[in-house]
C-alpha cells in the first residue's frame, strides 16, 4: 500500500474516525495513481483506519483504475444502478456501522453528502479532510519535484512555439491552436488549464481568455500556459513585445519584472507567504501601479494548478523546503495593457528554484 494511504490510515486512527470518503479526483489520484473526472457519475475512495481501502468508480473506469496501478479492490457500477446503495453495501462488508466520518468538505457536493447521510443516518462528520489534504500535499517529495521539473521543460517548449506563432493578423485563438497542436505532436496530450494568449488591452483582464482578437504590431502579448506530465503540472506566464510598444507599456513591463525578480530572490525558508507577497507588491506600489496589482502573488501547485498555500497578505505560514508555488506579480491597466510574469518554484534549503527557464527579459518579436 502506498505510503500516503498508510499515513491517512494513521491519521484516521488518531482522530478516532471510522472512515474517510475521498471525493476530489486529484486527491484520489494522489492516493491511487488513477485520475478521472467523473462529471455527473460517482468516483470515491473509501479508506479505513485498520482495513484495506477500496475504490468505487463507474464500471467503464474499473479497468483503467487497475491499469493505473491500483492494487486494492475497485468496485464498479452501471449507470442505471443506485451508486450510494452499492457504496453502502461495500462499506458494511468492511465495517458494519461507521459512525465517525472524514469527508472533503471543500469538494463534496450537498446532494452527494445527503446521499451518504441517508445511507448512514446515525453518522456524524466531524473532520474536514480538505485541510488534511492541503498539508499532506504541502511538501513535495524529490520524486514529485522531478515530475514538476519535467512539466516545466514542456512549458518552456510551449513558449518557444508560442513566440514563433506570433504574426500580424493572426488571432489569439489561432496562436492557442498552434501551441496546443504542437504540444500534442510532442506527446503532451493535456494542458494543465486553458491556454491563455492576450494581446494589447485584452491582457488587462487577468482572468480573461483567448479571443478572436487579431494580433497587432506595437503591443504587448501575454501568454499563460502549462502542461500535465505524469499527473503533475506546469504553470508559467511570459509577456513579449510585438514590434515596439509605447513607453507606458514598456514601463509596466519593467516594473513587473523588477517585482518578479525581487520576489524570486526573497523566496527562501523562513520568510512568510505574506512577507513574500509584500516584497513584490512594494516594488509595484512604489512605482505608482499598486492599484493595478489586483491578485495574490502566488498559489500552491503540484497535481493541480491551484493548491495550498496562497502567497498573499494575511498568510503568516513560513515557507519550508519542498513547498511549490507560483510567483506571478501582474499589472493590469484597463484599456491600456496587462503584464504578468510567472514562474512556479520549489523552495530549497537556501532559496528557490524555478521549474521554467524561458527568458524573462523583454523579448521583441518583429
Amino acid at each position: 500500500m502506498k505510503k500516503q494511504l498508510l499515513e491517512l490510515q494513521e491519521y484516521l486512527a488518531k482522530k478516532n474516525l471510522d472512515i474517510a470518503y475521498i471525493s476530489n479526483p486529484t486527491d484520489i489520484q494522489y492516493f491511487t495513481g488513477f485520475y478521472s473526472e467523473p462529471v455527473e457519475r460517482i468516483l470515491a475512495l473509501l479508506v479505513f483506519p485498520d482495513k484495506d481501502p477500496f475504490l468505487f468508480a463507474p464500471q467503464l473506469e474499473v479497468e483503467s483504475a487497475k491499469k493505473a496501478g491500483w492494487d486494492q479492490d475497485v468496485f464498479g457500477y452501471l449507470d442505471h444502478e443506485k451508486p450510494f446503495d452499492l457504496i453502502a453495501g461495500h462499506i458494511k462488508d468492511v465495517t458494519a456501522n461507521p459512525l465517525h466520518w472524514g469527508i472533503e468538505k471543500d469538494d463534496l457536493s450537498v446532494d452527494k453528502f445527503e446521499a451518504i447521510r441517508e445511507q448512514f443516518p446515525n453518522a456524524d462528520f466531524p473532520e474536514n479532510l480538505s485541510r488534511y489534504m492541503e498539508n499532506a500535499k504541502l511538501i513535495k517529495t524529490d520524486d514529485e519535484i522531478k515530475e514538476l521539473i519535467a512539466a516545466g521543460k514542456e512549458a518552456d517548449y510551449a513558449f518557444s512555439v508560442a513566440f514563433n506563432a506570433i504574426k500580424e493578423g493572426r488571432t489569439e485563438q489561432d496562436v492557442v491552436a498552434e501551441i496546443e497542436y504542437a504540444m500534442m505532436k510532442k506527446g503532451v496530450m493535456h494542458m494543465s488549464f486553458d491556454t491563455i494568449v492576450q494581446a494589447g488591452a485584452n491582457a488587462a483582464n487577468p482572468h480573461g481568455a483567448a479571443e478572436k482578437n487579431p494580433l497587432k504590431k506595437d503591443e504587448l502579448i501575454l501568454f499563460d500556459l502549462g502542461t500535465v506530465h505524469n499527473g503533475y503540472i506546469s504553470d508559467a506566464s511570459r509577456t513579449v513585445a510585438f514590434g515596439k510598444p509605447d513607453a507606458k507599456s514598456l514601463d509596466i513591463y519593467k516594473v513587473d519584472l523588477e517585482a518578479q525578480y525581487a520576489a524570486m530572490d526573497a523566496a527562501k525558508p523562513g520568510i512568510t507567504a505574506a512577507e513574500l507577497d509584500k516584497v513584490a507588491r512594494d516594488v509595484i506600489t512604489k512605482a505608482g501601479y499598486g492599484e493595478y496589482f489586483i491578485h495574490r502573488l502566488g498559489h500552491g501547485m503540484g497535481q493541480s494548478e491551484h493548491e495550498f498555500p496562497s502567497i498573499m497578505e494575511g498568510n503568516d505560514m513560513e515557507l519550508k523546503p519542498g513547498m511549490c508555488f507560483s510567483i506571478e506579480p501582474g499589472i493590469y491597466i484597463p484599456e491600456v495593457a496587462g503584464v504578468r510574469i510567472e514562474d512556479c518554484v520549489y523552495i530549497t534549503d537556501d532559496g528557490c528554484e524555478p521549474f521554467t527557464h524561458t527568458s524573462k527579459e523583454l523579448t521583441y518579436i518583429n
